[in-house]
């Protein structure tokens, strides 16, 4: 992999939407930092934030080149990126995160659709372009051993758990290849990032570690996820938007591409929401699959008070192995997990959603809930063929085209108007 990485061209497709084409890129031989040669050890005891750090610091300052993990398990705490530095994980290499929460310093970040002083990632990047994080060895954020260690330490209160790798406003950037194992939580967060290509990865949480999510494409531009497989406890992916406590103009996520990735266990597949205030449009994701008990591979997800617009949005030649759900929009998700919220002006919308050979089985056709005052609209079903005990609960929609739905349950009726009470 030394050298060589697909990256994508972004082009107008002929409906306008905006779509990778993956070239081939050659690079110039780059230097090599090897992080042994300032004194880190492989000896998965020792603590070597500093040294990695000072490889990378020595390479930036010197005109750029790569910063090489070799075999060897190398503990460490967040490091930093720094320009044209691209950062290679060697096959038998492994960062792996410290559990000393003074080893994540606390940074101006954003989690959750709030923007605020928040714990460090285990890998930052930040207003950085033109580099890459490859190769074949592990990124382990230690996330099982961080959590029984520090069971006070939640996702709202600071410090915070550390993500396992941020890129914070990055442009043109690629990420391939590795093994992520283990956040403590959300794996892969792209933060106001624009051209960014993930290709390849691996990502995998027990199933025990909360709010680990796989990827968060949050308030992005032109981003293409491929060839992945991800299995976590929590959404695979999730395209974010802000939420109503940031007052930052501009969220909008858009122009995403998800194609040819797997996903295992999870609560979503591919997510939108529920941090959608800024709006989500134009997402296609393609040719995936879902199985290992994925509670909902189609996912959309809002809140009464969250507002925003999620619109042109195509599930296509996506299979379902045995999931819970085939389908879930729930537009005030958050209140129905407990939390009470005054309604935006004007309410969330989810509209012009298509679904096209989404095919297979699950537990339940599943439900779409819009609210009262803002229905979920114009949503059409294309050859989609789906085998499910229960059938789809419906609530508050509107220019439903169910003519390409094939729906087949052994149970009750196909399609239930009205959501009973659960």
């Amino acid at each position: 992999m030394q050298g060589i990485s697909a990256i994508a061209q972004f082009k107008p497709d002929t409906q306008g939407y905006s779509r990778p084409v993956f070239v081939q890129k050659q690079h110039p031989n780059k230097k090599h930092y090897l992080i042994t040669n300032f004194g880190a050890a492989g000896d998965g005891k020792t603590i070597n934030t500093i040294s990695i750090q000072r490889a990378i610091d020595e390479c930036s300052a010197k005109g750029g080149g790569v910063v090489e993990v070799p075999a060897g398990t190398f503990i460490s705490g967040s490091i930093f990126l720094k320009k044209g530095a691209d950062l290679l994980i060697d096959a038998k290499g492994v960062l792996k995160g410290s559990l000393n929460p003074d080893d994540y310093p606390q940074i101006q970040s954003s989690f959750e659709g709030v923007d605020r002083m928040y714990t460090a990632a285990f890998i930052n990047a930040q207003n950085l372009s033109g580099f890459e994080v490859y190769g074949e060895g592990m990124i382990d954020g230690s996330g099982e051993d961080y959590i029984a260690v520090h069971r006070n330490i939640t996702t709202k209160p600071k410090p915070g758990k550390p993500r396992l790798i941020c890129f914070d406003h990055c442009k043109n950037f690629t990420i391939s290849g590795l093994q992520l194992h283990n956040q403590a939580v959300w794996c892969l967060h792209l933060f106001k990032c624009t051209d960014v290509v993930v290709n390849g990865l691996t990502i995998t949480a027990e199933h025990n570690i909360p709010s680990s999510d796989g990827i968060d494409i949050d308030q992005c531009t032109r981003v293409v996820v491929s060839h992945c497989d991800i299995d976590v406890n929590d959404d695979c992916i999730s395209i974010k938007a802000g939420r109503e406590t940031n007052a930052v103009p501009n969220l909008l996520c858009q122009d995403i591409t998800i194609e040819n990735t797997r996903f295992g266990y999870g609560h979503g597949g591919v997510a939108m929401g529920s941090e959608t205030s800024g709006g989500i449009k134009n997402v296609l994701v393609s040719n995936c699959i879902a199985e290992a008990g994925n509670w909902a591979p189609v996912r959309f997800k809002s809140q009464q008070s969250r507002g925003g617009v999620v619109e042109h949005i195509v599930f296509k030649n996506f299979e379902l192995k045995g999931v819970t759900k085939a389908f879930e929009m729930n537009m005030n998700w958050t209140s129905s997990h407990g939390v009470l919220a005054a309604p935006s002006n004007p309410l969330p919308v989810v509209k012009d959603v298509e679904l096209i050979n989404v095919c297979g089985t699950a537990k339940s056709g599943g439900s779409l809930r819009g609210l009262k005052g803002s229905p979920i609209t114009n949503i059409k079903f294309t050859n989609c063929k789906i085998e499910a005990q229960t059938g789809l609960k419906m609530t508050d929609v509107k220019d439903v085209d169910y003519a390409g739905l094939d729906l087949k349950v052994s149970e009750g009726e196909k399609i239930i108007n009205g959501i009973p009470k659960e």
